[in-house]
Order: C-alpha cells, then structure tokens, then sequence
C-alpha cells in the first residue's frame, strides 16, 4: 500500500509541518512572557509603591489617597 496516497497526501505533512511551527511559536511567546524583562515590570510596581510611600510620608497626600493608589497599584 502506498500511505502517502491515502488520506490526503501530502497534505497531511504539511498539516503536521504547521502544527508543529505553531507549537514552537506558542512556546517562544511563553518563554517570553517568563523572561526577566516581564518580572522587571513587578519591579517597576514596587518603585512605585516605594514612591507613593514617600509621598505619604512627606505629607503630599493623605491616608486616603495613599490607599486607593496603593490599592490600583496592586491590583
């Protein structure tokens, strides 16, 4: 039996080519989505928290204020 005329051909090669690219783009993204660059953003968070905190501390807003933007800030 020749199984490349069953089924499709070739075709099913090049479905299994593309799935496969797919995966390694999918992957790719994910890797980056984990990279260091992507924590720094968290980072870039606490600075600004550390921020907000001295704002509180010299006066320039009141406890209020100091909680809502603390509460968007982590959210």
């Amino acid at each position: 039996m020749h199984w490349i005329d069953g089924f499709g051909g070739g075709w099913m090669m090049v479905f299994w080519w593309a799935l496969i690219i797919v995966a390694i783009i999918a992957l790719v993204r994910w890797g980056i989505t984990l990279s260091p660059q992507s924590t720094s953003n968290r980072q870039n968070n606490r600075d600004a928290l550390d921020i907000l905190k001295e704002r509180y501390a010299r006066g320039e807003i009141d406890k209020e204020e100091f909680e809502e933007k603390k509460k968007d800030l982590l959210s």
